[in-house]
């Protein structure tokens, strides 16, 4: 492409991957395809999730065959899976700790040395003493679940269990009857932060990036004919371009930048959130909040939006975001927004996993909602997706593709620490009736700019963890994403106005209350008015902790 200054510009292509069931196979052919090197990094990485595109399944049946085969054909993968709070989240320390010796098994398998460099990473940031003499009585409880979880396996399984978690290896220990117990009076390094992002390069010419990690749990199709417990709207992006350089160069170098061992790469079209750990903070609860280009990119874009905010998030809790999208509308009358959630959080939906936390974050989302709707009146709708139908097709999938993290681990509540309110949880897995659709996408569009990323609305994704996302400027790709992010929650044949910036809000509510008011198999397409009220019920402000934590 020719620019203005006469200089020839390199082109970005964008290919639009909807759920797994059009990422994943897009995602294999890139491994496939690639000659030299393979960089990444996922929160979840699971070489057990089954293979679905015609070329992969040549080589076998899961990504482990893939991995195997990739590294026989002399391909160097370097990968960074994330590792969690091994006291907070024992379960999905024990996942992390379990995908990584499945990785280097396949290394193993495919003699591929040091053409294999993979590693779990915690964020290297930690809570100060003080916080961590205020919560000592929580982390007590913590272990003393963890090790009553271990107790219940079988010894053989006991064993295995505390093999893929290091983590807890100086907190739990074997008494003499070879049961765990919990040290107590240990103070553990907590570490409040995570490295959340999704992304992979390949032969630094093309990038793999988005809200969409690798296990069977995300595995979904854009129909979402399947138990509700088992869908999962996710949306990830196949980029060639400038902005490959810069994912490259981030994740060659975000682990060091966390750590503060070296400053961050200036980036354009790539953004981030980057925190690293405090110096000497004794009494610090959080890490220090460095570049939060992904939120500094949303306020911008709201900023000079003048038709059509449309945002799709997992979570929506930012309260400080909520405010400058208030701003926007009171000085725009002519501003307006779409926002996409999910009808309940996944621990609250399906699984008995929440505590607190997610309570405070329900707490932090109706209050957001509340500033949008005083600021933007009329011009707002809030939508939850569900399915237009009573009961989906019977499954196959297998327990793994259902539930929320943590389900069959020590997060889940047994009856000595059940919630205070638990009867406020039931029912959420349906919304007027219908299984819900749950939605993990991260994308944002403000008339002719848009981001993908891995970064929820929520002051954890916008100011702690590591995110990575992409922003989207130029106006046909824009416009291709619009409407096909759209399109995908309407009726198989729109009425035109639903796609109308200038009446799209009308619109929907008005689908989505027609909607409300026929039974789940006469409905047209997935749109339902979000229930605040429900949201409300459930929320609990918590004084004191910073909305980041959630």
């Amino acid at each position: 492409m020719q620019h203005v200054t006469g200089l020839v510009r390199e082109r970005t292509t964008t290919q639009i991957l909807l759920t797994a069931a059009e990422a994943y196979p897009a995602f294999e052919r890139a491994v496939l395809e690639a000659r030299t090197e393979i960089w990444g990094s996922f929160r979840i990485f699971d070489l057990r999730t089954r293979l679905h595109s015609p070329e992969a399944c040549t080589v076998g049946e899961t990504w482990f065959d893939l991995i195997v085969h990739t590294l026989r054909r002399g391909v160097t993968i370097d990968l960074t899976i994330t590792d969690f709070d091994p006291v907070a989240r024992p379960s999905l320390h024990r996942g992390t700790w379990a995908a990584l010796r499945r990785l280097l098994a396949a290394g193993e398998a495919a003699g591929a040395g040091e053409r294999l460099r993979v590693r779990a990473a915690l964020h290297p940031a930690v809570t100060g003493v003080l916080p961590r003499l205020v919560l000592w009585p929580q982390v007590a409880l913590s272990l003393s679940r963890t090790a009553r979880w271990l107790n219940a396996r079988d010894p053989a399984q006991r064993r295995a269990a505390l093999r893929d978690m290091p983590g807890l290896a100086d907190l739990l220990f074997l008494d003499g009857r070879g049961r765990v117990q919990a040290r107590p009076w240990r103070l553990p390094r907590l570490h409040p932060a995570t490295h959340h992002q999704k992304l992979a390069v390949f032969d630094r010419r093309r990038l793999y990036i988005g809200g969409l990690d690798l296990d069977e749990r995300r595995w979904d199709t854009p129909r979402h004919d399947r138990p509700g417990e088992e869908t999962w709207q996710d949306l990830q992006l196949m980029v060639e371009g400038p902005v490959v350089a810069e994912a490259q160069a981030h994740l060659e170098s975000f682990r060091s930048f966390t750590a503060g061992l070296m400053p961050p790469h200036p980036q354009r079209r790539l953004l981030r959130t980057l925190s690293r750990a405090r110096t000497a903070s004794w009494g610090g609860f959080w890490p220090e909040s460095v570049r939060h280009e992904i939120l500094d990119a949303h306020e911008m874009l709201a900023g000079r939006a003048q038709r059509l905010i449309y945002l799709e998030t997992q979570f929506f809790r930012d309260t400080g975001l909520a405010r400058s999208l208030a701003r926007a509308a009171r000085e725009k009358p002519g501003l307006s927004l779409i926002l996409i959630l999910p009808a309940a959080p996944e621990e609250v939906a399906f699984g008995r996993v929440w505590g607190l936390d997610t309570r405070y974050g329900e707490y932090l989302q109706a209050r957001c909602l509340r500033i949008l709707k005083e600021a933007f009146g009329p011009r707002l709708f809030v939508g939850a997706p569900a399915q237009p139908r009573i009961d989906p097709a019977p499954s196959r999938a297998g327990p793994e593709a259902a539930g929320p993290e943590g389900k069959d681990g020590p997060e889940v509540y047994s009856g000595e620490d059940e919630p205070v309110a638990p009867e406020l949880a039931l029912c959420r897995d349906r919304l007027r009736g219908a299984p819900l659709v749950y939605i993990h996408a991260k994308v944002s569009i403000f008339d002719d700019a848009a981001i993908v990323s891995s970064a929820n609305l929520n002051g954890r994704s916008l100011r702690w963890d590591t995110e990575a996302g992409f922003l989207l400027t130029e106006v046909d790709q824009v416009a291709r994403l619009r409407e096909r992010v759209m399109s995908h929650w309407l009726p198989v044949e729109p009425d035109p106005r639903l796609l109308d910036p200038g009446q799209a809000v009308a619109m929907w509510r008005s689908l989505a209350l027609h909607n409300a008011r026929l039974p789940p198999e006469r409905r047209d397409g997935f749109l339902l008015p979000y229930d605040r009220a429900a949201a409300e019920r459930f929320g609990r402000p918590l004084p004191g902790v910073p909305e980041a934590m959630v």
